[in-house]
């Protein structure tokens, strides 16, 4: 790379050096080690990887089921979320304040969780299974399987839909509806010629963001999967049974899975190409007041849908006070051993998850407001890499993740296994993109003129960035900083992969006492992993008026 001398006094050049060698080894390495292993790893009898996924049908038949699985939440996801933000944005109805904030709740509640509740409620020993076979004489079908992956990952990702949808609708300018219906158009055809149009790619994007977080799914497709086979659960089941050994198909299953998610999003950007509009910002739609028994019916199927989505969480609660006796739910009979077990008899997931989450919030955010501050304000000839290298991590997913950096580290000149840095490591990687999107979102409203007259009066320009347009940044860093640590916090299919013995966090302690039956004592880890998510939130939103989801 040419850089000319000049160039090279400047510190932000030197910055965007280091902060490009450190996405190359903790990034880029570990996807080449991953890509490279799925064509050069033999098995014991000499057959490649890809040989023995084209020979096998349980390979053929994953793939299969993770593209159909995508696809079905995707479709169903759509079939919510887009009625429900229209129905929002354009009417009021009773019930529309907790229709407005309950689906963001959603997008905090980590999967291990939801899967755990929806059991609780479901499962072969849940509520509703019990209570049919005991008062009405009925066997319930098993939520094992299409059933329970279909219904939780759609109430799990339908506010993805929902808050793409709902913004975009708000910013559609209402004139160009109305200009449409002027010329004897009818409203449902203007709306359908003028609006969907302009709200399309909003709903595509989110749709992709959909589909890749199923393909990468893994708690929720481990729990409930059972006779399905989903690449996800072959690429974990690969990677523990080749620890130590050649990694032929965990390495093959990975970059299946990558192909997937580039797939989806080219064929995404293919279909927002034929037809390029943009949001025109402009006068909202009057919200109109629904009456009648069919406006009523529709609000009432508005909060019912997110009335449902939030049943795991009451469940959650009311399982983590539930005596239990094993894997058997005492129901109506009440108690708090289940928390005491864990704030006083193994407080350790407790303690690492805080730890291991607050240390990587705080470094990931660090990293993330110098790259995202050299690709905005700094460009040179490194940052259009930086730019897209730290975009790598949305087209993977944890367990990917998880894999590259097992891989690379678990041995040689900077050998991570078995300890906590590997999980750290872990952590940054998979929220890195999201750090570096919302620093940057602030940097664009930041003139440039503001730090140039802090330079011309003679401060240094790293100084003059810490005075001037750090302190400008903040409540931008804050939201990402919490958001973050949202996130990390609730990890679950990265640090499963990388985790040593001793080292365990709160989702995978969740997720290993779930796969021994002790849902009550799973319920009270959920319980306080709810709380560890939900008090940041509430201290930043309410105390230093911080928005998060705006």
């Amino acid at each position: 790379m040419n850089i000319r001398l000049s160039s090279l006094r400047s510190p932000w050049v030197w910055l965007s050096l280091v902060s490009l060698a450190l996405l190359l080894v903790f990034l880029v390495w570990p996807v080449f080690n991953i890509l490279a292993s799925s064509f050069t790893a033999r098995a014991s009898n000499g057959s490649s990887g890809w040989a023995i996924l084209l020979s096998e049908a349980r390979y053929l038949k994953a793939i299969g089921n993770t593209i159909l699985l995508g696809l079905g939440v995707t479709v169903l996801t759509t079939l919510i979320g887009v009625p429900l933000a229209y129905f929002t944005a354009r009417h009021d109805y009773p019930g529309k304040g907790l229709v407005s904030i309950l689906p963001l709740i959603t997008l905090v509640i980590p999967e291990v969780i939801a899967a755990q509740t929806w059991l609780m409620i479901f499962g072969n020993n849940g509520v509703v299974t019990r209570a049919a076979s005991d008062w009405w004489g009925f066997d319930m079908p098993s939520f094992y399987g299409w059933p329970g992956l279909l219904v939780v990952m759609t109430f799990t990702y339908y506010a993805y839909i929902y808050i793409g949808t709902l913004a975009a609708i708000r910013g559609f300018d209402v004139q160009l509806e109305e200009a449409a219906q002027s010329l004897g158009t009818s409203p449902t055809v203007s709306r359908l010629k003028v609006m969907v149009p302009v709200i399309l790619p909003a709903v595509l994007a989110s749709s992709v963001l959909v589909f890749t977080l199923v393909v990468g799914n893994f708690a929720t497709s481990l729990i409930l999967g059972h006779q399905v086979e989903l690449l996800s659960v072959l690429t974990y089941q690969a990677s523990v049974s080749e620890t130590g050994g050649d990694p032929v198909m965990q390495s093959t299953l990975a970059t299946t899975s990558i192909a997937l998610v580039m797939i989806a999003l080219f064929i995404q950007r293919w279909i927002v190409s034929r037809g390029r509009f943009e949001i025109v910002q402009g006068r909202p739609a009057a919200q109109t007041r629904v009456r009648g028994w069919r406006g009523l019916s529709l609000a009432a199927a508005a909060v019912g849908v997110v009335a449902l989505s939030m049943l795991p969480v009451a469940t959650l609660v009311a399982g983590a006070f539930t005596r239990a006796r094993g894997p058997v739910m005492r129901w109506g009979e009440w108690t708090t051993a289940n928390i005491e077990r864990v704030l006083l008899g193994a407080p350790e997931p407790v303690l690492n998850s805080i730890l291991y989450s607050g240390i990587a919030t705080c470094l990931g955010i660090a990293f993330s407001t110098l790259v995202s501050y050299l690709i905005v304000k700094k460009r040179n000839l490194i940052t259009p890499l930086l730019d897209y290298i730290s975009s790598l991590p949305l087209a993977l997913s944890g367990t990917v993740i998880g894999i590259g950096l097992l891989m690379t580290f678990n041995s040689g000149w900077l050998s991570l296994a078995g300890t906590a840095s590997l999980i750290v490591l872990a952590y940054i990687v998979r929220r890195l993109s999201f750090g570096i999107r919302n620093a940057s979102s602030t940097l664009f409203n930041i003139p440039n003129s503001i730090e140039e007259a802090s330079i011309s009066l003679g401060v240094p320009p790293v100084r003059s960035f810490a005075k001037v347009v750090l302190p400008l940044m903040i409540p931008a860093i804050a939201a990402a900083a919490v958001l973050t640590w949202t996130t990390t916090v609730s990890e679950l299919s990265a640090s499963v992969i990388v985790y040593s013995p001793g080292r365990e966090t709160m989702p995978i302690q969740i997720f290993r006492l779930i796969d021994s039956g002790l849902m009550a004592h799973a319920s009270a880890y959920g319980l306080v992993l709810i709380a560890v998510i939900l008090i940041p939130i509430l201290v930043a939103t309410k105390v230093f008026k911080i928005k998060l989801f705006s």
